[in-house]
């Protein structure tokens, strides 16, 4: 898989593609990462992106011609473009799972006060990390990538990543680890027993009870299955005691 980034700030990725899990895949041919500064597609001798908004108004606007340039020098039609905008479709992991299943995608980091609307019309997807407005698309393809590429296959094992909160729509089960008593916090006897039906029945049920206590919409959203609002419906018992 091959991930380009659009970006004003390409030195802010040095560390991101130098360490952990990313740079093993990276060196393991897994992924291959471009990082593109589209300044250069600028046409002003003074290389600027943006400019002052139509109509008035604070903030500067980066323009449709630059990124046009730069995506038509920098993608094909296999090529899968996104851009990063707060407005854009909240991101999530079955996002994630679709994208990783593509050969190549390019991600348009924003800054300033936003982008022409005009750019809309050259990408194939608008995507968002919450609801929340940072200075730049910078953080945000980070994290998109990082969570593609983990997904990607040989980068970790399937089933480090199969229980992963949001993967099969819960929050992931509590995880525990030596000591098995610390401060008077002891790990739940049913994960020392070896019983590994019962173990298994009783992640499925703390990843119910996590959800619907953290994240309800979650449970709103879920087909459950007859086991599963058996469990819930203990839970619910449990809880209102």
């Amino acid at each position: 898989m091959k991930i380009k980034i659009l970006t004003l700030f390409p030195n802010m990725y040095n560390g991101f593609l130098s360490e952990s899990i990313i740079k093993r895949a990276i060196d393991k041919n897994l992924v291959e990462f471009e990082i593109i500064d589209y300044r250069k597609y600028s046409n002003d001798k003074h290389n600027h992106v943006d400019d002052t908004p139509c109509g008035g108004g604070a903030g500067m606007v980066i323009r449709c011609d630059v990124i046009d340039r730069a995506l038509k020098d920098n993608t094909n039609n296999n090529t899968y473009k996104i851009l990063l905008t707060p407005q854009g479709n909240v991101f999530n992991q079955k996002i994630a799972f679709d994208l990783s299943k593509k050969d190549e995608i390019v991600l348009i980091c924003g800054h300033y006060e936003g982008f022409d609307e005009r750019i809309r019309s050259y990408v194939d997807s608008e995507i968002s990390i919450g609801d929340f407005v940072l200075t730049g698309g910078e953080i945000p393809a980070m994290a998109i990538s990082d969570s593609i590429v983990r997904l990607l296959d040989d980068v970790i094992k399937e089933d480090s990543f199969m229980d992963d909160s949001f993967s099969n729509g819960l929050l992931e089960y509590p995880q525990y680890t030596r000591p098995i008593e610390y401060n008077g916090m002891k790990v739940p006897d049913v994960l020392l027993s070896g019983d590994h039906k019962k173990i298994e029945n009783y992640r499925l049920k703390e990843s119910l009870r996590k959800t619907y206590l953290r994240r309800k919409d979650l449970i709103d959203k879920k087909e459950l299955s007859k086991e599963e609002k058996k469990l819930l419906d203990e839970i619910k018992k449990e809880e209102s005691i």
